[in-house]
Protein backbone atom coordinates (compact mmCIF):
# COMPACT_ATOMS: atom_id res chain seq x y z
CA UNK A 1 0.00 0.00 0.00
CA UNK A 2 1.50 3.35 -1.01
CA UNK A 3 1.37 6.55 0.96
CA UNK A 4 -1.49 9.02 0.52
CA UNK A 5 -0.86 12.01 -1.73
CA UNK A 6 0.63 14.92 0.16
CA UNK A 7 -2.20 17.28 -0.72
CA UNK A 8 -5.30 17.55 1.40
CA UNK A 9 -8.28 16.04 -0.47
CA UNK A 10 -10.14 19.34 -0.33
CA UNK A 11 -7.51 20.98 -2.55
CA UNK A 12 -8.46 18.68 -5.41
CA UNK A 13 -11.98 20.06 -5.66
CA UNK A 14 -12.50 22.10 -8.87
CA UNK A 15 -14.56 25.25 -8.55
CA UNK A 16 -18.15 24.16 -8.12
CA UNK A 17 -19.44 26.57 -10.77
CA UNK A 18 -17.31 24.83 -13.38
CA UNK A 19 -18.54 21.32 -12.57
CA UNK A 20 -22.15 21.62 -11.52
CA UNK A 21 -23.47 19.67 -14.48
CA UNK A 22 -21.20 16.63 -14.03
CA UNK A 23 -23.11 13.38 -13.81
CA UNK A 24 -22.45 9.66 -13.53
CA UNK A 25 -20.51 8.28 -16.46
CA UNK A 26 -23.40 6.47 -18.16
CA UNK A 27 -25.29 8.51 -20.73
CA UNK A 28 -23.71 11.86 -19.98
CA UNK A 29 -21.67 14.46 -21.83
CA UNK A 30 -18.14 15.43 -20.85
CA UNK A 31 -17.82 18.91 -19.42
CA UNK A 32 -16.56 21.57 -21.81
CA UNK A 33 -15.09 23.84 -19.13
CA UNK A 34 -11.83 22.04 -18.38
CA UNK A 35 -9.80 24.90 -16.96
CA UNK A 36 -9.50 23.61 -13.40
CA UNK A 37 -10.60 20.00 -13.69
CA UNK A 38 -8.51 16.93 -12.91
CA UNK A 39 -7.92 14.89 -16.09
CA UNK A 40 -8.17 11.11 -15.81
CA UNK A 41 -4.80 10.82 -17.55
CA UNK A 42 -3.18 12.53 -14.55
CA UNK A 43 -4.18 9.50 -12.47
CA UNK A 44 -2.00 7.17 -14.58
CA UNK A 45 -4.71 4.54 -14.97
CA UNK A 46 -4.00 1.19 -16.56
CA UNK A 47 -4.35 1.21 -20.32
CA UNK A 48 -7.58 -0.86 -20.54
CA UNK A 49 -9.46 1.40 -18.10
CA UNK A 50 -8.09 4.62 -19.61
CA UNK A 51 -9.09 3.43 -23.09
CA UNK A 52 -12.65 2.55 -21.96
CA UNK A 53 -13.13 5.96 -20.32
CA UNK A 54 -11.90 7.65 -23.49
CA UNK A 55 -14.36 5.60 -25.57
CA UNK A 56 -17.14 6.79 -23.28
CA UNK A 57 -16.19 10.41 -23.92
CA UNK A 58 -14.84 11.20 -20.46
CA UNK A 59 -11.55 12.97 -19.99
CA UNK A 60 -12.05 14.86 -16.69
CA UNK A 61 -13.03 13.81 -13.18
CA UNK A 62 -16.20 14.98 -11.47
CA UNK A 63 -15.65 16.45 -7.97
CA UNK A 64 -16.21 13.17 -6.09
CA UNK A 65 -13.84 11.40 -8.49
CA UNK A 66 -11.20 14.14 -8.18
CA UNK A 67 -11.40 14.03 -4.39
CA UNK A 68 -11.53 10.26 -3.88
CA UNK A 69 -9.52 8.60 -6.67
CA UNK A 70 -6.05 9.86 -5.68
CA UNK A 71 -6.64 8.15 -2.32
CA UNK A 72 -8.56 5.03 -3.36
CA UNK A 73 -6.02 4.34 -6.13
CA UNK A 74 -3.33 4.42 -3.42
CA UNK A 75 -5.18 1.70 -1.52
CA UNK A 76 -6.75 3.87 1.17
CA UNK A 77 -10.26 3.38 2.50
CA UNK A 78 -12.62 6.16 1.37
CA UNK A 79 -15.73 7.42 3.16
CA UNK A 80 -17.65 9.50 0.63
CA UNK A 81 -20.64 11.79 1.05
CA UNK A 82 -22.23 12.14 -2.37
CA UNK A 83 -25.66 12.08 -3.95
CA UNK A 84 -26.76 10.00 -6.92
CA UNK A 85 -25.67 11.78 -10.09
CA UNK A 86 -22.30 13.07 -8.89
CA UNK A 87 -20.13 10.41 -10.49
CA UNK A 88 -19.63 8.27 -7.38
CA UNK A 89 -20.38 5.04 -9.25
CA UNK A 90 -17.42 5.61 -11.56
CA UNK A 91 -15.32 6.74 -8.59
CA UNK A 92 -15.50 3.37 -6.85
CA UNK A 93 -15.60 1.29 -10.05
CA UNK A 94 -12.40 2.81 -11.45
CA UNK A 95 -10.67 2.19 -8.12
CA UNK A 96 -11.92 -1.41 -7.97
CA UNK A 97 -10.82 -2.20 -11.53
CA UNK A 98 -7.40 -0.67 -10.96
CA UNK A 99 -6.88 -2.74 -7.82
CA UNK A 100 -7.82 -5.99 -9.55
CA UNK A 101 -5.76 -5.24 -12.66
CA UNK A 102 -2.63 -4.33 -10.70
CA UNK A 103 -2.83 -7.33 -8.36
CA UNK A 104 -2.58 -10.76 -10.01
CA UNK A 105 -5.45 -13.11 -9.13
CA UNK A 106 -4.76 -16.08 -6.84
CA UNK A 107 -3.34 -19.09 -8.65
CA UNK A 108 -6.09 -21.28 -7.27
CA UNK A 109 -9.61 -19.89 -7.48
CA UNK A 110 -12.95 -21.43 -6.65
CA UNK A 111 -16.36 -20.91 -8.21
CA UNK A 112 -18.25 -18.09 -6.51
CA UNK A 113 -15.11 -16.61 -4.93
CA UNK A 114 -15.37 -12.83 -5.39
CA UNK A 115 -12.34 -10.55 -5.62
CA UNK A 116 -14.37 -7.32 -5.30
CA UNK A 117 -17.82 -6.94 -3.73
CA UNK A 118 -20.21 -4.03 -4.27
CA UNK A 119 -23.38 -3.95 -2.16
CA UNK A 120 -26.28 -1.67 -3.16
CA UNK A 121 -29.80 -1.38 -1.70
CA UNK A 122 -31.99 -1.83 -4.79
CA UNK A 123 -32.14 -4.11 -7.81
CA UNK A 124 -32.20 -1.16 -10.20
CA UNK A 125 -29.06 0.31 -8.69
CA UNK A 126 -27.26 -3.06 -8.81
CA UNK A 127 -28.13 -3.46 -12.49
CA UNK A 128 -26.99 0.09 -13.27
CA UNK A 129 -23.67 -0.36 -11.42
CA UNK A 130 -23.07 -3.63 -13.27
CA UNK A 131 -23.82 -1.96 -16.60
CA UNK A 132 -21.31 0.80 -15.83
CA UNK A 133 -18.78 -1.80 -14.67
CA UNK A 134 -19.03 -3.73 -17.92
CA UNK A 135 -18.50 -0.52 -19.89
CA UNK A 136 -15.42 0.47 -17.85
CA UNK A 137 -14.04 -3.08 -17.96
CA UNK A 138 -14.75 -3.90 -21.62
CA UNK A 139 -11.03 -4.05 -22.51
CA UNK A 140 -10.23 -6.30 -19.56
CA UNK A 141 -10.96 -9.97 -18.99
CA UNK A 142 -12.46 -9.27 -15.56
CA UNK A 143 -15.91 -10.80 -15.09
CA UNK A 144 -18.81 -8.83 -13.57
CA UNK A 145 -21.66 -10.77 -11.91
CA UNK A 146 -24.92 -9.59 -10.35
CA UNK A 147 -27.03 -11.10 -7.59
CA UNK A 148 -30.49 -9.61 -7.01
CA UNK A 149 -33.76 -10.86 -5.64
CA UNK A 150 -36.82 -11.13 -7.86
CA UNK A 151 -34.87 -12.67 -10.75
CA UNK A 152 -34.13 -16.28 -11.72
CA UNK A 153 -32.11 -17.86 -8.91
CA UNK A 154 -30.77 -20.76 -10.96
CA UNK A 155 -29.73 -18.49 -13.80
CA UNK A 156 -27.65 -16.39 -11.41
CA UNK A 157 -26.23 -19.55 -9.82
CA UNK A 158 -25.24 -21.01 -13.20
CA UNK A 159 -23.48 -17.76 -14.10
CA UNK A 160 -21.45 -17.96 -10.88
CA UNK A 161 -20.34 -21.47 -11.77
CA UNK A 162 -19.63 -20.78 -15.44
CA UNK A 163 -16.80 -18.25 -14.97
CA UNK A 164 -14.68 -16.64 -12.29
CA UNK A 165 -16.20 -13.86 -10.17
CA UNK A 166 -13.98 -10.80 -10.28
CA UNK A 167 -16.54 -8.11 -9.43
CA UNK A 168 -19.77 -9.09 -7.69
CA UNK A 169 -22.56 -6.49 -7.47
CA UNK A 170 -25.43 -7.53 -5.21
CA UNK A 171 -28.38 -6.64 -3.04
CA UNK A 172 -27.95 -7.82 0.57
CA UNK A 173 -30.77 -10.39 0.70
CA UNK A 174 -29.86 -12.47 -2.35
CA UNK A 175 -26.14 -12.22 -1.57
CA UNK A 176 -26.62 -13.48 1.99
CA UNK A 177 -28.78 -16.32 0.67
CA UNK A 178 -26.01 -17.37 -1.77
CA UNK A 179 -23.37 -17.12 0.96
CA UNK A 180 -25.37 -19.27 3.38
CA UNK A 181 -25.82 -21.89 0.63
CA UNK A 182 -22.03 -21.83 0.17
CA UNK A 183 -22.36 -20.76 -3.45
CA UNK A 184 -20.54 -17.46 -2.86
CA UNK A 185 -17.35 -16.96 -0.84
CA UNK A 186 -16.19 -13.55 0.37
CA UNK A 187 -13.11 -14.49 2.41
CA UNK A 188 -10.78 -13.51 -0.46
CA UNK A 189 -12.41 -10.15 -1.25
CA UNK A 190 -9.78 -7.48 -1.85
CA UNK A 191 -12.23 -4.60 -2.28
CA UNK A 192 -15.54 -3.94 -0.50
CA UNK A 193 -17.87 -1.15 -1.63
CA UNK A 194 -21.02 -0.24 0.30
CA UNK A 195 -23.12 2.15 -1.78
CA UNK A 196 -25.94 4.33 -0.42
CA UNK A 197 -25.39 3.32 3.19
CA UNK A 198 -28.08 5.72 4.41
CA UNK A 199 -30.63 4.01 2.17
CA UNK A 200 -29.51 0.63 3.51
CA UNK A 201 -30.35 1.92 6.98
CA UNK A 202 -33.73 3.24 5.85
CA UNK A 203 -34.64 -0.10 4.29
CA UNK A 204 -33.57 -2.16 7.30
CA UNK A 205 -30.71 -3.94 5.51
CA UNK A 206 -27.94 -3.16 8.00
CA UNK A 207 -28.24 -6.42 10.02
CA UNK A 208 -27.80 -8.35 6.75
CA UNK A 209 -24.92 -6.13 5.63
CA UNK A 210 -23.18 -6.62 8.99
CA UNK A 211 -23.33 -10.40 8.51
CA UNK A 212 -21.97 -10.02 4.98
CA UNK A 213 -19.08 -7.78 6.08
CA UNK A 214 -18.10 -10.33 8.74
CA UNK A 215 -17.60 -12.87 5.91
CA UNK A 216 -14.99 -10.65 4.22
CA UNK A 217 -11.35 -10.30 5.35
CA UNK A 218 -10.76 -8.07 8.37
CA UNK A 219 -10.77 -4.37 7.60
CA UNK A 220 -6.97 -4.05 7.66
CA UNK A 221 -6.73 -6.72 4.95
CA UNK A 222 -9.18 -5.28 2.43
CA UNK A 223 -9.91 -1.89 0.90
CA UNK A 224 -13.31 -0.50 1.88
CA UNK A 225 -15.21 2.32 0.19
CA UNK A 226 -18.47 3.50 1.73
CA UNK A 227 -20.72 6.08 0.09
CA UNK A 228 -23.76 7.78 1.56
CA UNK A 229 -25.91 10.78 0.70
CA UNK A 230 -25.82 11.80 4.37
CA UNK A 231 -23.40 11.35 7.25
CA UNK A 232 -25.85 10.50 10.01
CA UNK A 233 -24.54 9.26 13.35
CA UNK A 234 -25.56 5.74 12.36
CA UNK A 235 -23.60 5.91 9.10
CA UNK A 236 -20.52 7.26 10.90
CA UNK A 237 -20.73 4.49 13.51
CA UNK A 238 -20.85 1.88 10.74
CA UNK A 239 -17.85 3.45 9.03
CA UNK A 240 -15.89 3.17 12.28
CA UNK A 241 -16.73 -0.53 12.49
CA UNK A 242 -16.02 -1.39 8.87
CA UNK A 243 -13.22 0.93 7.73
CA UNK A 244 -9.51 1.35 8.49
CA UNK A 245 -8.31 4.96 8.77
CA UNK A 246 -10.56 6.19 5.95
CA UNK A 247 -10.07 9.41 4.02
CA UNK A 248 -13.33 11.40 4.14
CA UNK A 249 -14.51 13.26 1.03
CA UNK A 250 -17.73 15.26 0.75
CA UNK A 251 -19.73 16.67 -2.14
CA UNK A 252 -22.46 18.97 -0.87
CA UNK A 253 -26.06 18.57 -2.15
CA UNK A 254 -26.02 22.05 -3.68
CA UNK A 255 -23.77 20.75 -6.45
CA UNK A 256 -26.52 18.31 -7.45
CA UNK A 257 -29.47 20.73 -7.38
CA UNK A 258 -28.10 22.31 -10.53
CA UNK A 259 -28.97 25.57 -12.23
CA UNK A 260 -30.37 23.50 -15.10
CA UNK A 261 -33.43 22.57 -12.97
CA UNK A 262 -36.20 25.14 -12.52
CA UNK A 263 -37.81 24.44 -9.14
CA UNK A 264 -41.41 25.46 -8.40
CA UNK A 265 -43.74 24.75 -5.50
CA UNK A 266 -47.50 24.91 -6.13
CA UNK A 267 -49.60 25.56 -3.02
CA UNK A 268 -52.70 23.38 -3.42
CA UNK A 269 -55.31 21.50 -1.47
CA UNK A 270 -55.07 17.72 -1.42
CA UNK A 271 -58.17 17.55 -3.69
CA UNK A 272 -56.47 19.69 -6.32
CA UNK A 273 -53.43 17.46 -6.76
CA UNK A 274 -54.89 14.95 -9.20
CA UNK A 275 -56.52 17.44 -11.62
CA UNK A 276 -53.35 19.54 -11.48
CA UNK A 277 -51.22 16.52 -12.43
CA UNK A 278 -53.63 15.54 -15.23
CA UNK A 279 -53.43 19.02 -16.74
CA UNK A 280 -49.65 19.07 -16.40
CA UNK A 281 -49.34 15.85 -18.39
CA UNK A 282 -51.34 17.49 -21.20
CA UNK A 283 -48.97 20.47 -21.45
CA UNK A 284 -47.04 20.56 -24.76
CA UNK A 285 -43.64 21.09 -23.09
CA UNK A 286 -44.01 17.97 -20.92
CA UNK A 287 -42.21 15.35 -22.97
CA UNK A 288 -41.71 12.72 -20.30
CA UNK A 289 -42.55 12.99 -16.65
CA UNK A 290 -41.49 11.27 -13.44
CA UNK A 291 -43.93 11.52 -10.53
CA UNK A 292 -42.84 10.71 -6.97
CA UNK A 293 -44.97 9.74 -4.00
CA UNK A 294 -43.77 8.48 -0.63
CA UNK A 295 -45.22 4.99 -0.26
CA UNK A 296 -46.00 2.00 -2.43
CA UNK A 297 -49.74 2.16 -1.81
CA UNK A 298 -49.83 5.87 -2.68
CA UNK A 299 -48.00 5.22 -5.94
CA UNK A 300 -50.28 2.28 -6.75
CA UNK A 301 -53.46 4.33 -6.24
CA UNK A 302 -52.13 7.23 -8.31
CA UNK A 303 -51.06 4.86 -11.10
CA UNK A 304 -54.52 3.31 -11.16
CA UNK A 305 -56.29 6.70 -11.25
CA UNK A 306 -54.17 7.91 -14.18
CA UNK A 307 -54.68 4.67 -16.11
CA UNK A 308 -58.42 4.95 -15.60
CA UNK A 309 -58.22 8.39 -17.21
CA UNK A 310 -56.59 6.90 -20.27
CA UNK A 311 -52.95 7.84 -19.66
CA UNK A 312 -50.05 5.55 -20.57
CA UNK A 313 -48.25 5.37 -17.24
CA UNK A 314 -45.75 3.02 -15.63
CA UNK A 315 -45.22 2.09 -12.00
CA UNK A 316 -41.88 1.56 -10.22
CA UNK A 317 -41.98 0.34 -6.63
CA UNK A 318 -40.49 -2.45 -4.58
CA UNK A 319 -43.51 -4.70 -5.02
CA UNK A 320 -43.24 -4.79 -8.83
CA UNK A 321 -41.44 -7.92 -10.18
CA UNK A 322 -37.97 -7.17 -11.54
CA UNK A 323 -38.77 -8.24 -15.11
CA UNK A 324 -41.75 -5.92 -15.24
CA UNK A 325 -39.71 -3.06 -13.75
CA UNK A 326 -37.06 -3.40 -16.46
CA UNK A 327 -39.74 -3.48 -19.18
CA UNK A 328 -41.37 -0.36 -17.67
CA UNK A 329 -38.05 1.48 -17.70
CA UNK A 330 -37.44 0.53 -21.34
CA UNK A 331 -40.93 1.72 -22.31
CA UNK A 332 -40.34 5.02 -20.53
CA UNK A 333 -36.95 5.56 -22.15
CA UNK A 334 -38.45 4.78 -25.56
CA UNK A 335 -41.24 7.32 -25.08
CA UNK A 336 -44.03 4.76 -24.98
CA UNK A 337 -45.17 6.05 -21.57
CA UNK A 338 -46.38 9.55 -20.73
CA UNK A 339 -45.42 9.33 -17.08
CA UNK A 340 -43.59 7.12 -14.62
CA UNK A 341 -44.85 6.87 -11.02
CA UNK A 342 -42.12 5.91 -8.54
CA UNK A 343 -41.21 5.58 -4.90
CA UNK A 344 -37.92 7.03 -3.70
CA UNK A 345 -36.40 3.58 -3.22
CA UNK A 346 -37.26 2.52 -6.78
CA UNK A 347 -36.24 5.88 -8.20
CA UNK A 348 -32.78 5.85 -6.62
CA UNK A 349 -29.96 5.08 -9.02
CA UNK A 350 -32.08 5.25 -12.19
CA UNK A 351 -30.19 6.93 -15.02
CA UNK A 352 -32.52 8.29 -17.71
CA UNK A 353 -31.53 11.23 -19.86
CA UNK A 354 -34.20 13.52 -21.27
CA UNK A 355 -36.68 13.59 -18.36
CA UNK A 356 -38.30 16.97 -18.90
CA UNK A 357 -40.30 17.24 -15.67
CA UNK A 358 -40.26 15.82 -12.16
CA UNK A 359 -43.40 16.17 -10.03
CA UNK A 360 -43.27 15.71 -6.28
CA UNK A 361 -46.89 14.63 -5.88
CA UNK A 362 -46.08 14.45 -2.19
CA UNK A 363 -43.16 16.25 -0.58
CA UNK A 364 -40.62 13.69 0.64
CA UNK A 365 -40.31 12.87 4.32
CA UNK A 366 -36.50 13.13 4.10
CA UNK A 367 -35.08 16.37 2.63
CA UNK A 368 -32.27 14.46 0.89
CA UNK A 369 -34.85 12.61 -1.19
CA UNK A 370 -35.95 15.93 -2.70
CA UNK A 371 -32.46 16.36 -4.11
CA UNK A 372 -32.47 12.81 -5.48
CA UNK A 373 -35.83 13.36 -7.11
CA UNK A 374 -35.03 16.59 -8.90
CA UNK A 375 -31.76 15.04 -10.03
CA UNK A 376 -33.78 12.90 -12.44
CA UNK A 377 -34.17 15.96 -14.70
CA UNK A 378 -31.76 18.63 -15.90
CA UNK A 379 -29.22 15.92 -16.75
CA UNK A 380 -26.44 15.90 -19.33
CA UNK A 381 -26.64 19.66 -19.78
CA UNK A 382 -30.35 19.71 -20.61
CA UNK A 383 -32.81 21.96 -18.81
CA UNK A 384 -35.58 20.52 -16.68
CA UNK A 385 -38.36 21.50 -14.33
CA UNK A 386 -39.27 20.25 -10.88
CA UNK A 387 -42.80 20.95 -9.62
CA UNK A 388 -43.76 20.13 -6.04
CA UNK A 389 -47.34 19.98 -4.79
CA UNK A 390 -47.51 21.34 -1.23
CA UNK A 391 -50.82 20.81 0.55
CA UNK A 392 -52.05 21.07 4.10
CA UNK A 393 -50.65 17.61 4.87
CA UNK A 394 -47.03 18.07 3.84
CA UNK A 395 -46.18 21.78 3.43
CA UNK A 396 -44.45 21.68 6.84
CA UNK A 397 -41.62 19.72 5.13
CA UNK A 398 -40.56 22.70 3.01
CA UNK A 399 -38.31 24.48 5.56
CA UNK A 400 -36.06 21.42 5.99
CA UNK A 401 -35.74 21.06 2.20
CA UNK A 402 -34.86 24.74 1.85
CA UNK A 403 -32.28 24.47 4.63
CA UNK A 404 -30.62 21.55 2.84
CA UNK A 405 -30.61 23.42 -0.46
CA UNK A 406 -29.38 26.62 1.13
CA UNK A 407 -32.03 28.64 -0.72
CA UNK A 408 -35.71 29.54 -0.65
CA UNK A 409 -38.04 27.78 -3.07
CA UNK A 410 -40.55 29.75 -5.14
CA UNK A 411 -44.02 29.02 -3.71
CA UNK A 412 -47.05 30.14 -5.72
CA UNK A 413 -50.61 29.32 -6.60
CA UNK A 414 -50.82 27.15 -9.73
CA UNK A 415 -51.97 28.91 -12.91
CA UNK A 416 -55.72 28.82 -13.47
CA UNK A 417 -55.42 26.81 -16.70
CA UNK A 418 -53.79 23.97 -14.77
CA UNK A 419 -56.65 23.71 -12.30
CA UNK A 420 -59.53 24.01 -14.76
Amino acid sequence: MTDAPNSNPQTLDPKSSAIQEERDITGSKPIDNTEEKLPFEALELTEPVAKALKDMGFSYCSPIQAKSLPYSLSGHDVLGKAQTGTGKTAAFLVAAFEDLLRQPPPEERFAGEARALIIAPTRELVMQIAKDAKAIGKYTDLKVHTLVGGMDFNKQLNALHSQHVDILVATPGRLLDMCERREVYLDQAEVLVIDEADRMLDMGFIPQVKRIVRMTPQKTHRQTMLFSATFSNDVLRLSEQWMHEPVTVEIEPESVATDTVEQLVYLVSSDEKLPLLVNLIHQPDVKNLMVFANRRDECRRLHEKLRNKGFRVGLLSGEIPQGKRLKTLEDFKAGRLQALIATDVAGRGIHIDGVSHVVNYMLPEEPEDYVHRIGRTGRAGNSGKSISFACENDAFRLPAIEELLGRKLVCEQPPEHLLG
